[in-house]
Order: structure tokens, then sequence, then C-alpha cells
């Protein structure tokens, strides 16, 4: 199976879906003021969907890794094989339209070896616009077949994003509050690892929470990265799941190579001997 791209829009999504070989959809639906969303699961998906909780499905215990660390291999097969996710056959998850639980999937499924995940872009907003039905019947699919095989994605360490920082490019996905040191709203300290660069994620949407042209991407994260490849980037967040959407955003553009720092902010002020630097620089 050769994957497409990583996006889907809503009326590609739909033509598959009637067609043979429709695709596995996943509601991952997330936000971090509120966590997984089942409630409006509960009140209207796409037809099919199968509800993922992020928190549960998508993540191992809350611990020394952090919030949101990578879930171990069999955890998340167990929970694929639950939502009926195939090795043969495509996933498509969807979330809100901002960045949620849909980029974290599309990511752990590429770390896990599935050749064909992808999202849809805009998320149910985007299905709902489109004048496409939803339905409240929550499904039951038949049981995947989903292995999962580590390591099909890169990642980094705390280590070694302390490193990149240094010496090429780590990326921080949080408010300028949350970068100067000024308001941190889950994680015990505000600030950034010394030499983080911010890249706020909404730059990478347009108005109606679509993803941008790959051009235009390329572009606005030509400015943040100014002369380093993709290969010397990595992605954090204050957990490791909107960096997914980061990363999703660089695939689109053309920009592969990119890495996770899985554990991001609240791994790495776990350890207090760590440098945190404050301040509005963006270097």
């Amino acid at each position: 199976m050769v994957a497409p791209g990583p996006l889907v829009t809503a009326g590609q999504l739909a033509a598959e879906l009637a067609g043979p070989g429709a695709p596995t959809v996943l509601d991952c639906r997330w936000t971090l003021a509120g966590g997984a969303d089942r409630d409006g699961y509960g009140k209207g998906h796409l037809p099919g969907a199968v509800f993922v909780d992020l928190d549960r499905d998508l993540a191992a215990p809350p611990g020394a890794g952090g919030r949101h660390p990578l879930p171990a291999p069999e955890a998340f097969q167990a929970a694929m094989r639950r939502a009926g996710v195939r090795d043969d056959r495509p996933v498509v998850a969807y979330d809100q339209g901002e960045p949620g639980g849909a980029a974290r999937a599309w990511w752990l499924l590429g770390w896990f070896g599935h050749p064909d995940a992808r999202v849809l872009d805009g998320g149910l907003p985007a299905w709902v616009a489109a004048g496409l039905p939803v339905t409240t019947e929550t499904a039951d699919p038949d049981p995947g077949d989903f292995t999962a095989r580590p390591g099909g994605r890169s990642l980094l360490d705390a280590a070694g994003a302390a490193r990149l920082a240094a010496a090429g490019v780590l990326l921080v996905l949080v408010t300028a509050w949350v970068l100067q040191g000024l308001e941190e709203p889950v994680d015990p300290v505000a600030g950034h690892i010394p030499g983080a660069r911010n890249h706020p994620f909404m730059t990478n949407l347009d108005a109606e929470r679509r993803f941008l042209p790959a051009h235009e991407l390329r572009d606005r994260w030509s400015k943040t990265l100014r002369d380093a490849p993709a290969g010397r980037v990595v992605a954090m967040c204050g957990s490791g799941v909107t960096a997914c959407h980061d990363l999703l955003a660089l695939r689109v553009a053309g920009l592969a190579g990119a890495r996770l720092y899985p554990g991001s902010w609240s791994e790495w002020v776990r350890d207090d001997t760590r440098p945190i630097a404050t301040g509005s620089e963006n270097r």
C-alpha cells in the first residue's frame, strides 16, 4: 500500500467511504482544557467513526515521561484493534478542526508502522460545512488486525532536544505567555528550553481552520527554520500532543524529516537540573 498525502478533504473522504476499501475513521476530538470529547462524539460524529480517547488510547499514563508519554506498543495495538484498524486498510483521523488529537493519531500510526494514515483537513466542522451527514449511532467495528511496529518516525529524548536546541532548531508550540515564563496553565514551571524557537500552530491554518496550501506553509516555515534543514528540527509543546500538528504541517509543506520530542515541556521540567529560559527572544 502506497500512502497518499497526509490530508484528505471532506469530499474526498465521503467518496472513499462510499467505495470499496473504505478507510477506518477515528474521532479524536480532544482539548487541553476539557480532555477527550466523548460527549461531543455522542452528540454527533461521522458515520462509522470510532471514538478514540487521547488520554487512554494515544498516550501512556502520566509519569516520568511527562503528561502524555508515548503508549507502549502492545497498548496502542490493542486500542487500534478495538477501533477496527487494519494493516491493509487506510485510516483517517479527525478532531474539532483546531489542533487536537487527530495529528497525534496520525503521528502515532506512522510511528507504529501503519502505511496509510491521514487527517481530515478542517476536522468535523469541514465535514458539516460540506453538507455531509453526522450520526449519533455508536460504531461497533469488527476487531482489527493492526500490528504495532515502533520506529516508523523519528523522535528525540530530552538530552537530544537540548543538543538540537543549541545546534539545530527546536520548535515550541506554546503561547507567548508560557514561552516568556509569565504563565503556565498546567505544568509547574513556565518558560522554554534555551535556544528554542516559537512557531504558533495556528499560523499553519487558514480562517476556516484548514491547512494552508503547501507553498504558503513553506513560506511561513522558512521564517522559523531559516537555513536549518528539516532533519535538524524537533517539535515540542506541553506534552507532545499539539507538537504533532506542526509535524503534520511540515509534512504537508513537503519538509520531511523533523522529529518529535514526546515528553516535551512536561517531561523537561520534572528534572530541576535542566535549564529553563524565559523572555521573548525567539532565536
